[in-house]
């Protein structure tokens, strides 16, 4: 049997495709960028025909780099980011229109509709979330009242709603697989991870209906197979899984309280929280973890909006910088930020404040500050707001008998940034480690789909695969770590007007 995985890892700003051997190791990797689209402020969209040709030539290209052809591939993993919304036309294939994207806020007026209904309470107990234009609910809702005709047409059964992997796996299949896993689904406000199934309650408040939802699967099973004629011969897909739950999987974090933080377009904190449902009481959410038999596992999370994006600002928008491989020599001319905080607020704060109204935010600025120093503070506000999102899990845990976290595991493209992830120990107070293998989004999808046919046994060999690269260890005295997150949360406060 072959000994090879392609993951196909679906992001916001690029569609990549990796191939694994069997010890997890990159064997190939082909990466596209395609087109952001913001059509008003507060939007964000995708071209869902763009997401998939990109994503269709770097599979091919990534197989042919690595001299293999489609029977050398074991199986397809998928991984995706989440909660961005396609809808289509089943008979057609065709979307409806662009997808909304997890960044999206046009969602909030409903979301306020559905708290002064009195929701809030129902949405938590059932799916694990907040009320949020974050997640797919509202975004399915727009589409169906803005898009000429959804409305009926939805109601006849003419529309297929999903997620990135559910509109993948449907191209990748020809329209013959209409199905997510329970990681995806449960990203889309609709679904109750208590008792694995859709939420009718919710579903009628929203207006949204059944025959739009994909089925829902664990992430390690057998999906279907790819047409024929896309890679020479059919592969299977045997795994899918929301990118940070696939990240979470492929930091081999296992067991309750291991944690790891992605470091991408977005930061997202998930710690292991086990077969128990365990609800936040510090702006975090519950989610379903990746699931490979019928066992339900959990996680909870914190997501940041504006992590690695920042960099892309201060590269495309303030024109610091020429490329985003610039920001750590910038921000290592100066000895430190000069006092200046800088709260990427761009589409509002996601956890733990859940605040749609605020907006970007420098403070501290004076005669003597330069982009240097602005540079500087773009970066640590990725820490600050990841050492934010860690606390909050620490009281969590405190309350609900947990283990208090004794290390956090990174991934993701700005884990590279040495300074930055020294800055994260210091303000955390525990080692950050950063693993040898940092694409383990993708890695996580190729080893549910690798379970699924046979090429890992199991969990306890994957995690043996598992290798530190490097070990950061805190400096900064505690003190003064307490004194600059206090600085960092009146620099947030300051980014809604009263």
């Amino acid at each position: 049997m072959s000994r090879h995985v392609l993951a196909l890892d679906q992001g916001t700003s690029s569609s990549r495709s990796i191939v694994f051997d069997e010890a997890g190791r990159v064997v190939a990797l082909a990466q596209r960028e395609f087109r952001q689209h913001y059509p008003q402020p507060g939007w964000v969209e995708h071209d869902p025909e763009e997401i998939w040709q990109s994503q269709l030539a770097t599979a091919r290209e990534a197989i042919a780099q690595a001299g293999l052809t489609a029977r050398d591939i074991a199986a397809i993993g998928i991984t995706n980011q989440r909660e961005t919304t396609v809808v289509w036309n089943r008979r057609t294939g065709q979307p409806v229109c662009n997808a909304i994207v997890w960044q999206d806020r046009r969602g909030e007026p409903l979301c306020a509709r559905l708290r002064a209904d009195g929701l809030e309470e129902t949405v938590r107990r059932s799916t694990g979330l907040v009320i949020d234009p974050y997640f797919s609910a509202t975004k399915i809702r727009w589409i169906l009242d803005h898009v000429n005709g959804a409305h009926l047409a939805a109601a006849q059964g003419e529309l297929a709603f999903g997620t990135v992997d559910s509109w993948l796996i449907w191209k990748l299949t020809g329209g013959r697989v209409h199905a997510t896993d329970v990681s995806n689904a449960s990203r889309t406000m609709l679904y109750d991870i208590r008792h694995d199934v859709w939420d009718h309650e919710l579903l009628a408040a929203l207006h949204v209906p059944d025959s739009l939802l994909p089925q829902v699967l664990p992430s390690s099973h057998a999906y279907g197979e790819t047409e024929p004629g896309l890679f020479g011969t059919p592969i299977a897909i045997a795994g899918v899984a929301g990118d940070q739950q696939a990240a979470l999987f492929g930091q081999a974090c296992f067991e309750p309280g291991l944690a790891k933080n992605t470091y991408g377009t977005g930061c997202f904190m998930l710690m292991h929280t086990g077969e128990r449902f365990e609800r936040s009481s510090n702006g975090l959410v519950s989610t379903a973890a990746a699931r490979c038999g019928a066992a339900r596992e959990y996680a909870m999370e914190g997501s940041v909006f504006i992590g690695g994006a920042v960099v892309q600002w201060l590269r495309d928008g303030l024109q610091a910088i020429r490329a985003s491989g610039e920001v750590q020599a910038l921000a290592e001319s100066v000895p430190d930020a000069g006092g200046v905080m800088f709260v990427p607020a761009f589409t509002g704060l996601g956890a733990p404040y859940w605040n749609a109204d605020a907006r970007g935010t420098i403070v501290g600025l004076t005669r003597g500050s330069t982009v240097a120093h602005i540079a500087r503070a773009a970066l640590e506000s990725i820490a600050f707001q990841s050492a934010a999102l860690l606390q909050a899990m620490a009281r969590d845990a405190a309350t609900q008998g947990g283990r208090p976290l004794s290390e956090l595991r990174v991934d993701g493209g700005a884990c590279v940034n040495d300074l930055l992830m020294q800055f994260q120990a210091d303000l955390l107070g525990i080692p950050v480690v950063r693993p040898q293998v940092t694409e383990t989004t993708a890695l996580g999808a190729a080893y549910l789909a690798g379970l699924g046919v046979g090429v890992w046994r199991d969990r306890a060999e994957i995690a043996a695969l598992w290798q530190a690269e490097r070990r950061f260890l805190p400096t900064l005295a505690r003190e003064r770590a307490d004194e600059l997150m206090a600085r960092w949360e009146r620099a947030v406060r300051q980014t809604v007007a009263e």
